[in-house]
Formats: structure tokens, C-alpha cells, sequence
């Protein structure tokens, strides 16, 4: 094992998307082997505005596995680390570098230790699939680090016994995880439904309403939902299947009007099921539900719905526009009744794709203050403009899997130590 010293590094860096439920996946058949009780579709968003950075390295000089989130070390010792890290070490291969003069045989993978270092750049744990792309990208750049043979749906299902949603993180555009039906989850996997240039005249606008961490983890969340809500069983056997179908059928065909009622439909069952459950479980507050109130009253006055919404674990919402042209519109909108504080500078108050911006006619807070009510909400008015309710908006779209990035100035190790830059 190794070349000319014991004191080499082999390096990955992987960057992997996140993604947003559309047909919600909530509860659990199997708690240790993350087993859904239903099967789930999201779509993934653009890495340039939502990803997980990670860095993986090997050498026989590192005494044990370590890892740091965002800069902060954290412990690998949870079930969820170990299985993934097992699962990975398990299917490892022969690794051989010949310009550094490294070789790993197939069975040294098991004595060698890991550094990993990862970065989001986006809220974590704020309902934003924060572990989704975080477990997705670990076990992406492990597999390309240890030579895996494996393929993404084959490596989702390893990804998923890290974080349930991770395993649709590691394909671009649409992407349906299967529940399955073996006990021991070896056919419950993601697939790519339609890769992210299918329909590519989507934009997304996620209202970040909180980036603190949630109340309720989503772990704990559903376990509760499985064990007192009576609507989950009816939601896992009548109405997710029939709602799946309808969804692959829209996303083929484009049909965003049949997208956006299952969409909308399916995240606010998500959320009464969450009440359903005891003692009730609070995603959503008064901006959520306000931000609902906004879309619904635009989407109603226009023959033909214009925005969808979609709430995770967390109050931020996600609202898919038909376009370009509706993007603006949105963003418009969402600005007139959700304007940033007085000292707020507008750069930082929408960030991610900023020619949005533009094609809706705003260039400084002036014009943000220069905005008028739009026509539905004449005489009906949404109730008081509130600054500051939203932390910051994001304007993103569909967008494509994980990749290796192979420039080393974008590696979060140092390639001669192994240690955080």
C-alpha cells in the first residue's frame, strides 16, 4: 500500500444538488434502513445556487475517520455515518495512482482511515434537504475516491441510509425514489424521471422564511406521524400512489397546470398530516401560510395556474414558475408584500440567479419601494406589507447531479495534510 513514504494523501471533491419534494415523501417502514412508506418524486435544483461541497481524503498517516460540517468538526460516530461509510468501504476496489506512485488494494480499504470535509451553501437543518445533499455528495465522492463499480441508482440506496431525500440528490432534473418492497431495501432506489433539460423553462423562488434550525427534526417528525396519525396510512395506500402516476404523466408532458394542483395538493396533505399527528407538528407559521395566500389569489385570477408552491419540513416555500416571464412577476409580487427591512441592501435580499431581478424591472430599493399592489389583490389586500418577515429570497431553477470538480484550488483539504484549509 502507497509509494515512496507513508505520508501521501489521496484526495475527491464532489459537488452534489439538493432537492425539493413535489410528491412528499413522510414516514418510515423501517427506521435503521430508511424505508419509505410511499414512493416520492422532487426536483433537483441548480448546484451553482444550492450544493454541498465535499472533500474526501485517504492515507495511511490518518489514525482515525474525521470529518468537519461548515468549517465545525463533527462526530461520524451516528448509525447513519457508520452505515454509509460500511456499505461504501464493503464495495470498495483497487485504487491505483500512478503519477503520485499510490496503490490501495481492494482489502487495505478497510484498515485506511477517512478526512472528509463538506460545505453547504444554503441553510442547514433549515428545511431547505440540507442532509440530502450532504449524505448524497459523501457517498458520491467516497464511491469515485474507493473505485466503486456501482452506478447513481445503486449508490442512492447507500445514500439513503444516511438521509431518506439523499438518495434523489444523486441525479439532475426529475427524480422519482421507489419505496420497494424487499425488507432489506435492496430495490428501494432513485431513478431519474427526465434529465434537467426537459423542462428547462421552470424557475424556482424559494422564500427562505427561517434559516434557523427546525423545532422538529424531520427524523422524529415522522416517527410520531407513523405512530398517531390515522390520515398518513389513508395518504401512504390510496392517495400517493394514484398521485405518483398523475405527477410522471405531467412532468413527461410538460402539463404544468396538472403539475402545479398535485404539487400544491400534496404539500399542504403533507402539512395536515403533520397536524394530524400527537401532539401536532408546526412547520409552516404566518408567513407560510401568507406567501400561500399570495400565489393561490394570483393563480386563481389568471385562467391558468402561474406558480406552484411546495413546503418541506420547515416554513420556507418553494414556488415553481411556469417561466421566465412569470418569474418576474412572482418576484414582483413577493417584493411588494414581503419587502426587505429599510437597512437591508437588496444584493443580499435576492441572491442566486440575479437576472430575475432585472427582467422584473428592479434595479435598487427604489424600485422595490416604487411597487404597486398587483390587480388581485385589489380591494382584497393580503393584510399589512411585513418587513422582514423573509430572511432572503433565492432564484434558482432545475438543475443537474453530482459532478467531481478536478480543480484543487476547490478541494476543502489540504492535499499535503488532510486537514480543513
Amino acid at each position: 500500500m502507497g509509494g515512496q513514504s507513508e505520508k501521501w494523501v489521496l484526495m475527491v471533491t464532489a459537488r452534489t444538488p439538493t432537492n425539493i419534494a413535489v410528491i412528499k415523501y413522510w414516514g418510515k417502514r423501517d427506521e435503521k434502513l430508511i424505508l419509505p412508506i410511499n414512493d416520492s418524486i422532487s426536483v433537483t435544483l441548480d448546484p451553482n445556487h444550492l450544493c454541498t461541497t465535499t472533500t474526501v481524503s485517504v492515507s495511511p498517516s490518518f489514525v482515525e475517520d474525521r470529518m468537519w460540517l461548515n468549517g465545525k468538526e463533527i462526530s461520524l460516530q451516528g448509525g447513519r455515518f457508520q452505515s454509509c461509510l460500511r456499505e461504501i468501504r464493503a464495495r470498495a476496489n483497487d485504487v491505483e495512482d500512478e503519477k503520485k506512485g499510490i496503490k490501495i488494494k481492494k482489502e487495505d480499504w478497510q484498515k485506511l482511515h477517512l478526512q472528509i470535509a463538506s460545505y453547504n451553501n444554503f441553510p442547514t437543518a433549515a428545511g431547505l434537504a440540507s442532509s440530502a445533499a450532504g449524505f448524497a455528495c459523501l457517498v458520491f465522492s467516497l464511491a469515485k475516491l474507493m473505485n466503486l463499480k456501482e452506478d447513481n441508482s445503486q449508490l442512492s440506496a447507500i445514500a439513503r441510509q444516511g438521509s431518506g431525500s439523499a438518495c434523489r440528490s444523486l441525479y439532475g432534473g426529475f427524480v422519482k425514489w421507489i419505496m420497494g418492497k424487499e425488507e432489506n431495501g435492496s430495490d428501494s432506489l432513485a431513478v431519474q424521471l427526465a434529465d434537467e433539460k426537459h423542462w428547462d423553462d421552470l424557475v424556482i423562488i424559494i422564500a427562505v422564511v427561517s434559516a434557523r434550525q427546525k423545532e422538529t427534526s424531520s427524523t422524529s417528525g415522522m416517527r410520531d406521524t407513523v405512530e398517531t396519525s390515522a390520515l398518513i396510512k389513508h395518504r401512504a395506500k390510496e392517495v400517493v400512489p394514484k398521485r405518483i402516476i398523475e405527477m410522471e404523466t405531467a412532468i413527461k408532458n410538460r402539463d404544468f397546470a396538472s403539475f402545479t394542483r398535485l404539487a400544491c395538493t400534496d404539500s399542504n396533505q403533507f402539512h395536515a398530516v403533520c397536524l394530524d399527528t400527537y401532539p401536532p407538528i408546526f412547520y409552516m407559521n404566518d408567513t407560510s401560510h401568507r406567501i400561500i395566500s399570495c400565489v393561490e389569489k394570483w393563480n386563481r385570477s389568471e385562467e391558468t395556474p402561474q406558480v406552484a408552491y411546495t413546503f418541506d419540513a420547515g416554513p420556507n416555500a418553494v414556488m415553481i414558475a411556469r417561466d421566465r416571464k412569470t418569474a418576474a412577476l412572482l418576484l414582483q409580487r413577493l417584493l411588494y408584500n414581503f419587502p426587505p427591512k429599510s437597512d437591508t441592501d437588496l444584493d443580499s435580499y435576492v441572491i442566486g440567479d440575479k437576472s430575475i431581478l432585472q427582467d422584473a424591472g428592479i434595479k435598487d430599493m427604489n424600485d422595490v419601494e416604487a411597487l404597486v399592489g398587483p390587480p388581485e389583490t385589489k380591494g382584497n389586500v393580503l393584510g399589512e406589507k411585513s418587513k422582514g418577515d423573509v430572511s432572503y429570497f433565492i432564484c434558482t431553477k432545475p438543475g443537474g447531479g453530482p459532478v467531481v470538480l478536478s480543480d484543487e484550488s476547490q478541494a476543502l483539504l489540504d492535499p499535503l495534510t488532510g486537514m480543513p484549509k
